[in-house]
């Protein structure tokens, strides 16, 4: 009977745990999409219907209409900002901003985001690769994003070559380390930033296989990433 109970046990952990990691892709995703429809439902759609007929008092909601309509303005902002005055309005607006002690840093830093988000050509702040350093000590390794090299601060007695790299953590990737390393300290990594994205957020569960190759399973040994060796001398986790 024990052993029975036992048996019993391990098959229904095994369908359990392959639920969750069916289900809960699968659930998150569906949230996250209805959680932004949703709000871009109600951002400016009802704003904007109480603005035109101010005596109703609950516009009438239609699905997907306010997102729909949230989408065709952004869309009009940027035929704006490219084909007509909008740079102008812009350069005037940060101008403005720029005297509003709090305001300026907050914009500056949301802008610099979104630009490193969606901007994909030469000029924009994209991550330029993926490396791996020695951090926080000598010895240990981190996965780190490349942006570029440092120009325009006052070194002072800083070595010169120094990169700019952003540090991630985990489970949550968009915070993390603003690190100055020495060029000759990273060490490139044949992963690309979505990979590299993938691999931090589950903390090393997801193994971003290679082409023809299958992820590796639970409990198998995982070979360490390339390009990682022995530590140099010069390690940036001095």
């Amino acid at each position: 009977m024990a052993r029975l109970l036992h048996s019993l046990r391990t098959v229904l952990r095994r369908y359990f745990v392959a639920g969750i990691l069916t289900f809960a892709p699968i659930g998150i995703t569906i949230w996250a999409i209805a959680w932004i429809v949703q709000r871009l439902d109600n951002l400016l759609l009802p704003r904007v219907l109480n603005l035109v007929f101010p005596g109703v008092q609950e516009p009438p909601s239609i699905p997907f209409l306010g997102a729909i309509f949230t989408l065709i303005v952004i869309l009009l902002f940027g035929v704006v900002a490219r084909h007509l005055f909008g740079w102008e309005l812009v350069r005037i607006w940060e101008q403005l901003l720029s005297r509003v002690p709090v305001a300026r840093n907050i914009y500056a830093a949301v802008k610099q985001l979104a630009e490193a988000i969606f901007r994909d050509d030469a000029s924009s702040t994209n991550f330029r690769g993926v490396a791996v350093i020695e951090y926080p000590r000598r010895g240990l390794y981190a996965l780190a994003f490349v942006t570029g090299p440092v120009r325009g601060l006052p070194l002072g007695d800083l070595p010169n070559g120094l990169v700019n790299v952003f540090v991630p953590t985990t489970p949550n990737p968009t915070s993390g380390f603003y690190l100055l390393v020495p060029e000759e300290d990273l060490r490139p990594v044949d992963l690309t930033v979505e990979d590299a994205f993938k691999l931090v957020m589950s903390a090393g569960l997801v193994n971003p296989g290679r082409e023809g190759e299958a992820p590796a399973a639970v409990g198998e040994p995982v070979a360490p990433p390339a390009g990682l060796g022995a530590p140099s001398p010069g390690g940036a986790g001095r």
